[in-house]
């Protein structure tokens, strides 16, 4: 499917769905989903931690609250257990959970960031590449517009480049 990468800090985002860069417990910390918490509320974080403990590579989805959207796809791409760090398996199935659940939601939007590769420790360029080729490949049934966001300037032209190579 078409994809976009655009710049920008995801809880200021307008979408059916934002997607929370997620570690098992589903607690709420720094990064992707601290924006997301100051965004949306303490009650997000509150919600999202009912919901877990998920599996690795799973997701859960809460409200939005205060964010301009309807759902928080919290896409657990870590573990909070071990070491810690992503993996190709936990980014993609990560990925492709998010997608289904949006679609399965009836989610025209949604916002994704560079999964696993913040705390969780995984290369940008290589997480980006595993996201982008699971968007391409994925055959939507409500999905229409699927942005693929980055915070600063070094991680957009990175994500950029990853995507269009994926795009051809």
């Amino acid at each position: 499917m078409e994809f976009r990468v655009v710049q920008g800090d995801i809880a200021t985002q307008s979408a059916d769905a934002l997607v929370n860069a997620a570690g098992t417990s589903l607690q709420m910390g720094s990064g992707v989903a601290g924006a997301l918490r100051r965004g949306a509320g303490p009650e997000i974080n509150d919600e999202a931690v009912s919901k877990g403990p998920v599996d690795l590579g799973e997701v859960a989805v809460t409200d939005a609250y205060d964010l301009d959207a309807e759902y928080v796809i919290h896409a657990a791409a870590m573990p909070h257990y071990g070491d810690g760090q992503a993996t190709r398996e936990s980014i993609r199935d990560a990925t492709r959970n998010t997608l289904a659940r949006a679609d399965e939601l009836g989610c025209e939007s949604l916002v994704i960031p560079a999964l696993g590769t913040g705390v969780a420790g995984f290369d940008l360029a290589e997480g980006a590449r595993l996201i982008c080729e699971e968007i391409a490949a994925y055959d939507p049934d409500s999905l229409a517009d699927v942005r693929v966001i980055a915070y600063s300037d070094d991680a957009y032209e990175t994500i950029g480049d990853v995507a269009a190579s994926v795009r051809g």
